[in-house]
């Protein structure tokens, strides 16, 4: 395609430079030390000073550049001016020289939504479990996510000195994914990740019901995503509607990329249109290969708990 980039890759472009951005502000108030967290619903419902911030960041980024875009983030914040040092202007340039598949090609801003989870795994990052935390922006389009961006802002972190911290996934259904190893669990074993601090009866019977040969217990839904597309797990089993569409959005996108597949616990999947509601209420069951398996072996007491949507 000659001429200017099409506006979903000059958008995909930039959600890498503020994910990046993002990813800068969420190490630097750990590292201050004032991490300024706030409970919302409960102990494991946090918010701290660098959900606002970062959120603050890639939205004003994003809408300051695509002011008609649709752009739902997490964190409810008051309407306030953002501090100039909050904005981020760069696209990646390796985005923008990618061919944009051709049913995306002629998007338009007011078509697109926006779906940002500022800092996914928000329990873990307050208790130092730093390989659980992800910046996650997704970009759906029609109700389907069809672009993804994660950054893992403590990506190395126990490396030690001189490691790099942190890195940048992104992909798109139709173009590919990129910033990572695409790796595959050794077919004859199932490896479920689930959730670490969400869990109940139902979470566990689902998760057994799958007849694991070992199961994992992280945070954050973007990290259990990049868990199934570096080989570390088979699937991703969480019967519970803890999950909401910015937790989903972007690893979907990711997923879906690489020949994955996410849905609720009825193998349906899940809608991201601007006016859909927020919570994933069917649960999440994720996987790099083999979906249909794990649907197959879904609980009939999973199954009626949680409705389809």
């Amino acid at each position: 395609m000659s001429g200017s980039p099409a506006v979903v890759m000059r958008l995909v472009a930039s959600a890498y430079s503020v994910a990046e951005k993002a990813g800068a502000i969420v190490r630097k108030v750990l590292h201050s030390g004032e991490l300024g967290i706030v409970e919302k619903t409960g102990a494991n419902d946090l918010q701290t000073l660098a959900d606002r911030l970062a959120q603050q960041s890639i939205c004003a980024s994003l809408s300051r550049r695509f002011p008609k875009i649709t752009i739902i983030g997490e964190e409810e914040l008051p309407d306030e001016e953002v501090q100039e040092d909050l904005i981020e202007n760069g696209q990646a340039e390796e985005i923008l020289q990618k061919t944009c598949p051709a049913e995306y090609s002629g998007l338009t801003e007011e078509e697109l939504v926006v779906w940002v989870d500022p800092l996914d795994g928000t329990k873990e990052y307050t208790e130092g479990l730093l390989d659980n935390v992800t910046v996650l922006i997704g970009i759906a389009y029609g109700g389907r996510a069809i672009a993804g961006v994660i950054n893992q802002p403590f990506y190395n972190y126990q490396m030690g000195a001189g490691a790099v911290l942190g890195r940048t996934m992104w992909g798109m259904p139709g173009l590919g994914a990129f910033g990572f190893q695409l790796q595959e669990v050794p077919g004859d074993r199932r490896i479920v990740t689930t959730t670490r601090s969400h869990s109940n009866k139902l979470v566990t019977d689902c998760v057994d019901a799958m007849e694991p040969h070992e199961v994992i217990r992280v945070g954050g839904a973007g990290n259990k995503i990049i868990q199934l597309v570096e080989g570390k797990a088979s699937a991703y089993v969480f019967a519970s509607p803890g999950c909401k569409k910015w937790d989903t959005c972007a690893p979907e996108a990711i997923l879906h990329a690489v020949g994955g597949k996410l849905t609720d616990m009825h193998g349906n999947g899940y809608r991201y249109d601007a006016n859909v509601k927020h919570m994933n209420s069917a649960g999440v069951l994720a996987a790099l290969r083999n979906h249909e398996y794990y649907v197959s072996r879904v609980p009939q007491s999973v199954l009626q708990a949680l409705k389809s949507q």
